[in-house]
């Protein structure tokens, strides 16, 4: 009779809790998002909509990066604390998931965020969002409005022609139908 015995109880054991554990470490911080390129419009609001799990509580720091600049929007720690920087003070919104709100859009605004989140073990995840900020040109919508007052006028002044044109159609078909017409007052005698 063959008795090989490669693994002890003991030594599956430790396999299986060290495997558990690296499980556990790689997939400690998971970060999904619904939409990562976002286009916006200038003045308009933007939202970030990430959906964070980890095991502890989590660190968020969202950060600016553009072809000219880096710079931190803010870090906070559900529940614990908020500091949101003094350039995005009055136009950022934190919430407890990690999502983020931002108002009244600029065109300086367009760039990659950065979110990255930390957790007490000291393991972070980042995640990249594009943001592109179109301009509104006003003066298209000038130009727009301009030329519907125009062909507004043009439309009112033609209707008024045409009713005036009506009117007077109407009085000098009258006219003529009268003076056809033989007068009745008058009668003339024939002699016998």
């Amino acid at each position: 009779m063959w008795n090989f015995r490669f693994w002890d109880v003991h030594d599956v054991a430790v396999f299986l809790s060290i495997t558990l554990y690296m499980c556990h470490l790689a997939g400690a911080i998971s970060i999904h998002s619904p939409e990562r390129s976002l286009t916006r419009s200038t003045q308009d609001n933007v939202f970030f909509s990430v959906d964070i799990t980890c095991s502890g509580i989590p660190t968020i720091r969202w950060t600016f990066m553009s072809g000219v600049v880096s710079r931190s929007i803010g870090t906070w720690q559900p529940g614990v604390y908020t500091n949101i920087t003094e350039d995005y003070r009055s136009r950022v919104q934190p919430y407890i998931n990690g999502s983020m709100g931002l108002s009244g859009v600029r065109l300086p605004d367009a760039g990659f965020y950065v979110l990255t989140v930390t957790e007490t073990t000291g393991s972070s995840k980042d995640a990249g969002f594009v943001l592109k900020v179109n301009e509104v040109l006003y003066e298209d919508l000038q130009y727009l409005s301009v030329a519907a007052l125009v062909l507004g006028c043009i439309a009112g002044l033609l209707m008024l022609t045409m009713w005036l044109l009506d009117k007077a159609y109407r009085k000098i078909m009258a006219w003529r139908q009268k003076k056809q017409m033989p007068d009745n007052d008058a009668t003339e005698l024939q002699p016998l």
